[in-house]
C-alpha cells in the first residue's frame, strides 16, 4: 500500500494498492499538493487528474499519459517527462502547466501538442525532438533550453524568454514570436546541409541581437521592429520576409537574396555583406 500525501499538511490524499506507482492507474484523482518528489510515475496514467500545486520534482514520469490533467503551479524540476504524453489534436485534451516548474526537466520526445505552459519556467530544459505544435509558451523562460528538432509550428512563444536556446533544425513555421527575447539563440543547424524552418513565423518586436540565423529559412517571416543587431543570417533564404524598421547593425547578410525583402526603414548602412539591389537603395 502506497500512501500519496500533501507536501504540506502531511494529510493522506490517496492510498494505493500497490508496491510500485509505476504504470499505476491514477485517472481522475485528486492529488493537488501532493508530495510526488522523486517518485516513480514512469508509464502512469494520470488522465484527468488534479495536481495543481503539486511536488513532482526529480519525479520519474517517463512514458506517461498526462492528458487533461492539471499541472498549474506544479514542481517538475529535474523531472524526467522524456515521451510522455500531454498533448492532443484537440487542445481541451491537452494537459494545463500553466506557472509549472520545469527548470532542468527532460522533455525529449514528449507529446505537448496544445498545451497550455503559460508562464512556466523552462529554464536549461531538455525539449529535444519534442512535438509543442499549438502549444502555448507565452511569458515562459525557456532561456537555455536544449530544443534540437523540436516541433515548435503555430506555436505561442509571444514574449517568452529563448536567450541562448538551442533551436538548431527546429520547426517553428507560423510561431508566434512576437516581442520573445532570443538573444544569443542558435538556430543553425548541427549537421552539414542542414536547416532550421521559421516560415511565416511573426518575430515583430522581437530581440535576437547575436543570434544564429545561418542557412535558415525564413520566407515571409515578420522581422518588423524587431533588434537584428549582429544575427548571423549567412545563406538563409528571406524570400518574402519583412524587415521593415529592424535594427540590422552589424547583421550579416552574407549570400542572402534581399530583392523581395521588405526594408523601408531598416537602416542597412551599418549591415555586413548586404547586396541592395539598385531599385531598393534610396528606400527610407
Amino acid at each position: 500500500m502506497i500512501d500519496i500525501k500533501h507536501k504540506d499538511t502531511g494529510e493522506v490524499l490517496a492510498s494505493i494498492d500497490a508496491s510500485s506507482l509505476a504504470g499505476a492507474d491514477l485517472r481522475d484523482m485528486r492529488l493537488n499538493g501532493a508530495d510526488l518528489s522523486g517518485a516513480d510515475l514512469s508509464g502512469a496514467n494520470l488522465e484527468f487528474s488534479d495536481l495543481v500545486g503539486a511536488d513532482l520534482s526529480r519525479a520519474n514520469l517517463r512514458g506517461a499519459t498526462l492528458l487533461s490533467a492539471h499541472l498549474d503551479d506544479a514542481n517538475l524540476a529535474e523531472a524526467d517527462l522524456s515521451r510522455v504524453r500531454a498533448g492532443s489534436d484537440r487542445a481541451a485534451l491537452a494537459a494545463v502547466m500553466t506557472g509549472a516548474n520545469l527548470r532542468s526537466a527532460n522533455l525529449e520526445g514528449a507529446d505537448l501538442r496544445n498545451a497550455e505552459i503559460r508562464g512556466a519556467n523552462l529554464k536549461r530544459a531538455n525539449l529535444s525532438s519534442a512535438d509543442m505544435r499549438g502549444t502555448d509558451f507565452s511569458l515562459s523562460n525557456l532561456c537555455n533550453v536544449s530544443a534540437a528538432k523540436a516541433l515548435f509550428i503555430h506555436a505561442n512563444l509571444r514574449e517568452a524568454n529563448l536567450c541562448c536556446a538551442d533551436l538548431r533544425d527546429c520547426h517553428l513555421n507560423d510561431a508566434n514570436l512576437v516581442r520573445a527575447s532570443m538573444h544569443e539563440a542558435n538556430l543553425g543547424s548541427a549537421q552539414p546541409g542542414g536547416f532550421t524552418v521559421v516560415n511565416l513565423a511573426n518575430f515583430e518586436g522581437a530581440n535576437l541581437r547575436d543570434a544564429r540565423f545561418s542557412n535558415v529559412s525564413a520566407q515571409d517571416a515578420n522581422f518588423r521592429n524587431a533588434n537584428l543587431t549582429n544575427v548571423d543570417f549567412t545563406d538563409a533564404v528571406l524570400g518574402g520576409a519583412i524587415l521593415r524598421g529592424a535594427n540590422v547593425a552589424g547583421a550579416n547578410f552574407h549570400g542572402v537574396e534581399l530583392a523581395s525583402v521588405t526594408m523601408e526603414f531598416a537602416n542597412f548602412s551599418k549591415a555586413l555583406n548586404a547586396e541592395i539591389p539598385s531599385y531598393k537603395k534610396n528606400l527610407r
